[in-house]
Formats: structure tokens, sequence, C-alpha cells
């Protein structure tokens, strides 16, 4: 999802909801006080609709901090998300939100209407387990241009999984657990060809009937998909 599930200072959700990270203003546009939008939500027609309200995030400094904003239109512009906002009449008032971020509050139960779709804060925390165990946990969700990764938290540091079927077969939201099926060498080091690996060298000197101890020993900063992504 591109909803982004943050932890936020200023704002103190109800204990039913949570703040979701939908857009940031980026570059005033023309004259009348329209500014580009990068979204961070994959539900643009349902977030950026006339009359939304956005909570803003910007500096203590700014004339904006403590304040939200409505929408009164989103349009495209070769490809690009371009928003008017209630008070925001021309181009000088528009640069004073430049990199101001826009959150909405959203239902914390509340799943994405799409299939096969979370919001981060549903998978933060969540226990990532490879052939039933536990490798880690989910520390956020990272939303990079070619694709979303799950930050997974390991005892050795953090691990960057794409967010895809093919690694990320399934998430149980009700048992907590991210099931991985991630390449060879994404979780531990694959041994320099010119060397024996740590296996091979052990197998030279152990007894016969010791068994070799588990390569796959747990680890732990995963995500935080888009509501879905607010995202």
């Amino acid at each position: 999802m591109a909803e982004h599930k943050l932890p936020r200072k200023d704002v103190a959700p109800r204990p039913d909801q949570t703040e979701l990270r939908v857009g940031r203003l980026t570059k005033a546009h023309g004259l009348k006080g329209a500014i580009k939008v990068e979204l961070y939500t994959d539900e643009p027609e349902r977030r950026f609709v006339p009359g939304a309200v956005f909570t803003l995030q910007v500096p203590t400094a700014s004339k904006w901090h403590g304040k939200t904003i409505e929408l009164t239109e989103l349009r495209w512009y070769n490809g690009h998300p371009v928003a008017f906002f209630v008070g925001v009449d021309d181009r000088t008032e528009a640069e004073t939100l430049i990199k101001a971020i826009l959150w909405v509050s959203q239902d914390a139960r509340q799943l994405p209407e799409e299939e096969d779709a979370w919001y981060d804060h549903q998978l933060v925390g969540l226990s990532a387990r490879r052939d039933g165990v536990e490798v880690g946990t989910i520390a956020r969700v990272d939303h990079l241009p070619a694709q979303d990764l799950l930050v997974v938290r390991t005892a050795d540091g953090e691990v960057l999984v794409p967010f895809v079927s093919a690694i990320v077969p399934e998430v149980d939201l009700a048992a907590g657990t991210v099931t991985l099926t991630p390449p060879a060498g994404l979780f531990e080091e694959i041994p320099d060809d010119d060397e024996p690996a740590p296996a091979e060298v052990a197998a030279d000197t152990r007894p016969a009937d010791e068994t070799p101890a588990n390569a796959d020993s747990p680890t732990e900063d995963a995500p935080t998909a888009p509501e879905n992504g607010e995202g």
C-alpha cells in the first residue's frame, strides 16, 4: 500500500483511529494557488475529493502549524496530480505550503477495499516467518518508485524484502504473521566461491551423529501498502 502510518508527536488519535499519511505538497503550479502533490495513497479518487480535510504536518515556525486545510479540487496535468485548496488563491500563498505532509484519520479496524491490500499500520509488528520459523518482525513499509519493501527487523539488523507475492505469499492479520519465501542470501550471507561454506567445514570436524545448527536463526525492522496505503 502507498498510504503510510507513521508516528506523529503532534497528533493523538482516538484509540479506534489511526493517522495515515496520504500525500506531500511538492511545488507551486501556476499563479492561482495550485500545488503539485506527491501521492502516498492508492485511492486518490477517495481521499482527494472536494471537501476533504487534511491535517498538515509542517515545521512549528510555519503559519500553517496546527491547522487543517480543505481541498476544493484535484486535477491532473501531464499525469501529475495538482491540488487546489480553500484560501490558497495565489502562488505566493501556495509557496508557504511546499513540503507540507497531508494526513487523514482512519478507522484502525477498517481494511482496504481491494483484495490483498493492507495499510502500513496493519503490517507493522507482524511476525515474519520462513519455513514456519520466525526470522524477524515487520518494522515498517518503504514505498519506493519501483516497488514496496517490507523492512524486517532481525537480530542482525534490517532486511529489505520486496513486497511481491512471489516472496511474500501470505499475510495473515488474524495470526499476526507474514510468510516469506526469500531467495538465497536475503537473510544470510552466501559464502565466497573460493572458501568452503561454514556447514561444509563443520561437516569435516563434527562427530558423525551431530546435527548441524539451524541456519535460520530468529532475527527482527520490518514494516509499514499503502491508508492502503494512506493511508
